[in-house]
């Protein structure tokens, strides 16, 4: 018996998956910058939050590098790293030396470390209140940019929460991040959390 009769069959099965494909790829909502839109959530990221983000923050107005250039120019805003801080584990054996991780932000930034998380404590919730209220000295239209790195959901969620639960009008998201701004060849500084 011959072979042949499933070649032709096996080349249109292989081309009905590549046109299924471009289908699919061309009815999935698009950022313009050919990568596949990620839809706002309605709460907040509570895992995975090294991954795509949406392109918006309903409510809040999002920045490009040139645009967050601008604002810190021309200090027009508070700018709010919010990248977490890497904690000293508990079961370390004795007399192991721990050095926490270098992070460069933009200058004059304010470091917030793990105010980003989905799920905050209350502990973590306090300092991230007070330390707004400290910022701003209390105006709730202070001008305040929030980031943390590239496909980061921290810096989402951090100006969702400042935002919708903290009451603050006058949100404006970084979603590029130190690492955006640093390939822009623009300065970074070492920062230390905020007390």
């Amino acid at each position: 018996m011959s072979t042949r009769p499933e070649k032709p069959l096996s080349r249109l099965a292989w081309l009905g998956i590549a046109g299924l494909a471009v289908v699919l790829y061309a009815l999935a909502p698009s950022t313009g910058r050919g990568e596949t839109a990620v839809p706002e959530p309605d709460g907040y990221r509570m895992d995975g939050y090294r991954a795509p983000t949406p392109a918006t923050l309903r409510g809040a107005r999002v920045v490009d590098t040139a645009g967050a250039e601008r604002l810190w120019r021309d200090k027009a805003a508070l700018f709010v790293d919010v990248m977490p801080r890497d904690v000293k584990p508990a079961n370390l054996p004795p007399g192991t030396i721990w050095r926490d991780k270098r992070r460069d932000d933009l200058p004059g930034s304010v470091w917030l470390p793990n105010v980003g998380y989905g799920a905050i404590t209350a502990e973590t919730d306090g300092y991230f209140r007070r330390s707004l209220e400290t910022l701003t000295g209390g105006r709730r239209d202070a001008a305040l940019v929030f980031y943390c790195q590239t496909d980061c959901w921290m810096s989402w969620n951090a100006a969702r929460r400042a935002q919708g639960e903290y009451g603050y009008t006058n949100i404006i998201w970084y979603p590029l991040g130190s690492d955006g701004w640093a390939r822009a060849g623009l300065p970074l500084e070492e920062a230390k959390p905020f007390p």
